[in-house]
């Protein structure tokens, strides 16, 4: 992650400034930080959402490998002995697959020439 942040909101909230004869007007300086503090907790309410989404999407993603390492033994022990019935439904498998890739690629194709008309 990025390094540790310099200020917190209560150190912005609680700073005060010199006031010297030609100095800020403490009241816009007040406004302008209270606008820095709203923004600076709004990115720290983003970053505990952004956490949470990445943690629940690396347990999701920890889940789905595991999914697929067994689904993965699966297919190879039916690989090395296939039935005559396995056989035939991979083939239809096979067949159902081309064809979803045919229209799609037909699809975008007729997409593609509509744009260019």
């Amino acid at each position: 992650m990025a390094g540790k942040l310099n200020l917190d909101i209560q150190t912005i909230l609680d700073k005060e400034f010199n006031i010297d004869f030609k100095g800020y007007n403490a009241t816009e300086v007040d406004g302008f930080l209270d606008l820095v503090i709203q923004d600076y907790q709004t990115n720290l309410e983003n970053i505990q959402e952004l956490n949470s989404k990445i943690s629940e999407l690396e347990r999701t993603n920890a889940s789905l490998r595991a999914k697929l390492i067994e689904v993965e033994g699966r297919t190879r022990a039916l690989e090395s002995n296939p039935t005559p019935a396995q056989k035939g439904a991979a083939n239809v498998d096979i067949l159902k697959r081309l064809s979803r890739l045919e229209e799609q690629v037909l699809g975008q194709g007729n997409d593609s020439q509509n744009k260019h008309q």
